[in-house]
């Protein structure tokens, strides 16, 4: 059984997990029955943190437009433009042993594209969720329903995985934002033309 987490709540996953090195991280998320006139495309980011909670460039910088990592720690594996479907909508994988020692954070994001022109938000959006599975043997590690909270946002900090003492944890943060992605690009210290 996955550990269900509430906002704000932490857990240890590499203590209670020896031996974890790769993680596949799924984010999913269902459009509410109210219509825009546009499809919803929801985007998922990891942004990977120094100690200064800042990415140290862009290319630590995970999403879209930029799916892999130097260091093949944290890969994308796509955009879903419409989130439709079972399961997951996007995923993510860590692998923990190839973490760059300057990296203390990793923080995984979901944003509305376009959410402005197409006048959406995350009112919109419902059974939004992320969990943690580990990729060697498809075991369902931690579970995060976002909520209901948010109603203008137009992006959210979903949570984040972090070192402590030498270990990995993870942060259940469920913290929303206006602005979208440059908004969470700004926060993250990096720069959006």
């Amino acid at each position: 059984m996955p550990i269900n987490l509430s906002k704000g709540q932490k857990v240890d996953l590499t203590k209670k997990n020896p031996g974890l090195k790769k993680i596949m991280v799924g984010l999913g998320w269902d459009v509410n029955a109210f219509d825009s006139g546009s499809d919803f495309d929801l985007d998922a980011a990891a942004f990977m943190l120094g100690a200064n909670g800042k990415c140290p460039t862009e290319k630590e910088f995970i999403f879209y437009g930029n799916l892999k990592h130097a260091s093949e720690s944290v890969i994308h594996m796509g955009d879903n433009l419409t989130g439709e479907g079972e399961g997951d909508d996007e995923q993510i994988m860590i692998d923990l042993s190839k973490v760059p020692a300057n990296i203390e954070r990793i923080a995984f994001t979901v944003t509305i594209y376009d959410a402005e022109a197409r006048r959406q938000n995350f009112g919109q959006v419902s059974n939004s969720y992320i969990r943690l599975v580990d990729e060697s043997n498809e075991v369902e590690l931690i579970h995060y329903d976002l909520g209901e909270d948010f109603s203008i946002e137009t992006a959210v900090v979903v949570g984040e995985l972090y070192r402590h003492n030498g270990e990995w944890k993870f942060n259940a943060i469920g913290s929303g934002f206006q602005g979208g992605l440059a908004a969470l690009c700004g926060h993250y210290g990096i720069e959006v033309a």
